[in-house]
């Protein structure tokens, strides 16, 4: 009994690992969005009425600017938990600085100085 409880916990963990999917913020529904781990129901809705009255996403910068609540470190988490822009996930999402984020600037500051 105890080997089949065993089993059937690893087989579920394995699973859900499976289960971790990608979700299309210009074609998911309301459940879809609310299954991105950092999306609630009040961001979720605020992303389909946006959606509805402007149209879809452009990119990443484009959701952004257009819904309250969503900036660069909440966009980096929610690309890191599946949530792409026309199927691309946030740049900089996976531990990288986004284009033109703080390394950028640090960069500059370390030019300054050797000059």
């Amino acid at each position: 009994m105890l080997k089949k409880f065993l089993l059937f916990i690893a087989t579920s963990l394995m699973a859900a690992s499976f289960a971790f999917a990608q979700v299309d913020v210009n074609k998911a529904d309301q459940a879809a969005l609310d299954g991105v781990r950092g999306i609630g129901p009040a961001m979720s809705k605020r992303i389909l009425d946006e959606r509805q009255k402007g149209g879809s996403f452009k990119d990443w910068d484009d959701l952004q600017k257009r819904v309250k609540g969503i900036k660069e470190k909440s966009a980096n988490k929610l690309s890191a938990n599946g949530l792409t822009v026309n199927g691309k996930s946030r740049q900089g999402a996976s531990g990288q600085p986004a284009k033109g984020g703080k390394s950028a600037q640090a960069d500059d500051k370390t030019e300054t100085v050797r000059k």
